[in-house]
């Protein structure tokens, strides 16, 4: 009931605040009230377990990555009762991503359009973040680390860049993610073809084991793909991610289709569509993803979700776990405790 008050009082200020305005004012309030020790008035999620990638989720509802880019805010995000918060994308040096205004609220349609670009303070800095808050220092939960390249670095050489952040981040995180298909830095989905797929996943495979050996503990490592693609390339990706034995897929990033806010305004701005309208697309890829996968490798579904209907829905389609974030600034905590509830009884089909 707290957590429906708390943000039925916000949200309207929030909504009458640009959104990158918004963002940078809810996350440091979200941090102020947990400083005080307010974080407990916030009615959180049962326990309810789940191995996935061998790593123990306390429930099976997490946040999606691009919210807390650089692990400034990691303490206020546990204390919403996620059972995973996954941070970054981060990439190997500060960048200040693409210019203002970046950020679109598409009331109408529950969706947001953002192309922020890896805005972010570098690896360095990230990692500096992730070692000072409680959440790590403590291992309260489960950490997700999401890397990427950065905008100036060719794409004939974004490996380079992947491995750097994934040496660097490897030590503090509960599972990495390669993020290959935000639509917002130049050619980097391109990376989701055949041959620069397997190229990128057997030179992080390498490292990964490589790390394993180093620091004495396995890291799972899961590859973070677009909805924008065909059944031939779901086809590519799956056997691509089995052959390198990749640990997780997550399904799926933002869409640049426009189908479902043709007309609204703010709708021909160029950058990743999400919230409800990429609900349905990323099921599509996660059925045909399950349909290749089969239980060799679990998926992580993400996109639309705006209910406890719609996060077993993700399940129902062939997730083991869902992540939350454009359903979080349009229903507030609330959600999170409404999808783990929705999917206490549920498994993966």
């Amino acid at each position: 009931m707290a957590n429906n008050l708390l943000y039925s009082l916000a949200r309207p200020l929030l909504f009458a605040m640009e959104p990158e305005t918004a963002h940078h004012f809810a996350l440091p309030a979200l941090r102020g009230l947990c400083n005080l020790g307010l974080g407990g008035l916030i009615s959180k999620p049962a326990a309810d377990v789940r191995t996935v990638m061998g790593v123990h989720f306390p429930n099976p509802v997490g946040l999606a990555a691009g919210l807390d880019k650089d692990g400034a805010y990691i303490d206020g995000l546990a204390a919403l009762g996620f059972g995973s918060i996954e941070i970054g994308t981060v990439t190997p040096r500060a960048q200040p991503g693409n210019p203002q205004p970046r950020m679109f609220r598409l009331p109408k349609a529950e969706a947001i359009i953002n192309r922020m670009g890896f805005n972010n303070g570098g690896v360095e800095a990230f990692v500096n973040n992730v070692q000072s808050s409680r959440f790590y220092q403590e291992k309260q939960g489960v950490l997700g680390l999401n890397i990427g390249k950065n905008a100036d670095t060719p794409i004939e050489r974004a490996a380079e860049d992947y491995l750097h952040c994934l040496q660097k981040v490897y030590p503090y995180a509960s599972y990495v993610t390669v993020n290959i298909s935000s639509p917002n830095t130049k050619n980097l989905r391109q990376l989701q073809g055949a041959g620069e797929l397997d190229s990128l996943l057997s030179q992080l495979k390498d490292a990964q084991q490589r790390l394993a050996d180093q620091h004495k503990r396995y890291v799972p490592v899961a590859l973070k793909i677009a909805p924008d693609i065909d059944a031939e390339q779901i086809k590519t990706i799956a056997d691509t991610l089995l052959r390198h034995k990749i640990d997780g897929v997550i399904a799926t990033n933002t869409t640049i289709t426009r189908d479902a806010v043709q007309g609204l305004p703010h709708a021909e701005e160029a950058g990743g569509l999400s919230g409800k309208p990429v609900f349905e697309l990323s099921n599509r890829v996660i059925r045909a993803l399950k349909a290749e996968l089969g239980e060799e490798l679990p998926i992580i579904g993400v996109g639309g979700i705006f209910s406890g209907e719609d996060a077993v829905a993700k399940i129902q389609a062939g997730a083991s776990l869902v992540q939350l974030y454009s359903g979080l600034i349009y229903q507030g905590p609330a959600l999170i405790k409404e999808c783990a509830a929705a999917l206490h009884n549920v498994r993966s089909y």
